[in-house]
């Protein structure tokens, strides 16, 4: 399977030089060939993607350009040798596990510099373990697993947000184009970067515990767009479940583990996990409730997680091949002849 690895670069200031102008050559002919594309779009001809791509502006905080196997190489002592730039400072965190077909070199918003090498990485199975979670994301926690697990929530933008809002208010008060402006908005994007790291490290080191630690990870197929139009927006982004389900996705595959999602729309909130009879829709303010069937007690998120675990395993054992039509046997002897009403 493919992969990114992603590296910190620290180009000297006449290679970011070089570099914003190779940022600009390459938005340039990009906006280029979109217009010659939206042209032969009006003249009848279909778009060759999904949806219409949008051109690139020079003032975007992230600048990118990409360069095939023509246009890079990795120098015996670690630098990285980009065409029409030179040799470029590479902090290595670790080793490629085979020569890269591409790299993007990134500039982001906060002034960093990355390497971005597209890899092929062979799966690497891990030892098999009997274990099977369920997994129930939320905003309380984080994460509540059918094993009982309960993973709290950093909120680690709501932590940021003192050093944030002042920030912005210093960026808010400067003139507009003036340096002093500039440096101001450094400032809040790099708090905006750290929040990113920190978050994406959580995602990084949960999903991998998780991998690890089970044969079969469950979750639910949760619409975060969705859940982003409403008043919770800001804790459903910070959260980051895209990314983290993405990450257990993407390990999954890699190691040999098995990862499903349940449908959105199943019942978990509303059944009881102990009898299986539906309770019925629950306001969010409810966090336990008893079953009127069997009078079991249920912590919401924890009811919902062995629900997602019970789903999930039988999806599995349907898409395995499992027996679900009755076995054959003979036909009576009435079947095959005339109906007996009529005889």
């Amino acid at each position: 399977m493919q992969l990114r690895y992603s590296f910190r670069l620290y180009p000297t200031p006449g290679q970011q030089s070089a570099l914003a102008k190779a940022f600009g050559c390459a938005r340039v002919v990009f906006n280029d060939g979109l217009r010659a594309r939206q042209e032969a779009r009006k003249a009848g001809l279909p778009y060759i993607k999904v949806a219409p791509p949008r051109y690139r502006s020079r003032k975007a905080s992230r600048q990118a350009i990409r360069l095939t196997r023509n246009g890079f190489l990795i120098r015996p002592d670690g630098r990285l040798y980009v065409a029409k730039i030179g040799d470029i400072e590479v902090r290595w965190s670790r080793a490629l596990p085979s020569p890269p077909s591409s790299v993007t070199v990134i500039r982001d918003a906060s002034g960093r510099y990355h390497a971005s090498f597209v890899v092929q990485c062979p799966g690497t199975p891990a030892s098999p373990v009997d274990a099977e979670i369920g997994i129930d994301l939320g905003l309380a926690s984080f994460a509540v697993c059918s094993d009982g697990t309960v993973i709290d929530n950093p909120r680690l933008l709501r932590r940021a947000e003192r050093r944030l809002v002042k920030a912005q208010k210093a960026l808010s008060r400067k003139a507009k184009g003036s340096r002093n402006r500039a440096k101001a908005r450094v400032r809040v994007s790099k708090i905006h970067a750290r929040v990113a790291d920190l978050r994406r490290d959580h995602a990084h080191q949960l999903s991998t515990r998780l991998i690890r630690e089970n044969q079969a990870v469950y979750v639910e197929d949760l619409c975060v767009t969705g859940l982003a139009r409403t008043r919770l927006a800001k804790s459903v982004y910070d959260a980051g479940w895209s990314q983290f389900l993405r990450m257990l996705e993407y390990k999954a595959a890699r190691h040999g583990r098995y990862f499903a999602r349940v449908g959105r729309f199943t019942p978990t909130s509303q059944t009881c996990s102990s009898c299986g009879v539906k309770d019925g829709p629950k306001p969010l303010r409810v966090r336990e409730w008893t079953c009127g069937n069997c009078g079991s007690t249920h912590d919401r998120d924890m009811n919902a997680a062995k629900n997602i675990l019970a789903a999930g395993r039988a999806d599995r054992l349907n898409a395995c091949g499992a027996p679900i039509r009755p076995g054959h046997g003979p036909a009576r002897r009435y079947e095959a002849g005339t109906h007996r009403s009529i005889a």
